[in-house]
């Protein structure tokens, strides 16, 4: 029997309806993710972490098949530039690589920022919490327990 993660412990803890899904072999990109499950690209999210002009740490969730906006990022949080936090920062400040991060079950330290286009599917896909995993969860749930803003941050198409 496999031992539950701590993604798996958080959840349970606090009554998620989500799931996660564990492959054999890494799933590393959008594309990879989008062809295992059988789903568009537009249903996988990418949690990206940024850091603030300040040094704090924005968590930036975005679909799949977009672009993070560094400008439309910056001013909905009120910095003046974020830039993309390396691995050494993402690590550490949420305990997670990069291509592993998940929306969810993050320190409290690090600001949760959601795109528009996400909060208006009902499930998704994103990061669950190593290279070989996805949990499949909620927008709303994200919401709820990251208390995360949500606004327009994507490049326009």
């Amino acid at each position: 029997m496999r031992a539950t993660t701590p993604l798996e412990d958080y959840l349970k803890e606090h009554g998620v309806d989500a799931r996660l899904i564990f492959f054999e072999g890494h799933v590393k990109t959008v594309a990879a993710a989008a062809k295992r499950l059988g789903v568009g690209a537009e249903r996988i999210i990418k949690s990206i972490l940024f850091i603030d002009d300040k040094g704090g740490p924005v968590l930036a969730v975005v679909r799949g098949d977009r672009r993070v906006s560094e400008y439309k990022l910056a001013r909905l949080i009120g910095a003046r530039s974020v830039r993309i936090a390396t691995p050494e920062e993402t690590l550490a400040h949420t305990g997670y690589e990069i291509g592993a991060v998940p929306p969810v079950g993050l320190r409290p330290s690090v600001r949760v920022v959601i795109d528009s286009e996400v909060v208006r599917l009902d499930r998704v896909y994103g990061g669950g919490g190593s290279q070989n995993a996805l949990v499949e969860i909620s927008p709303a749930d994200i919401q709820r327990l990251t208390g995360g803003v949500v606004g327009d941050i994507v490049v326009p198409t």
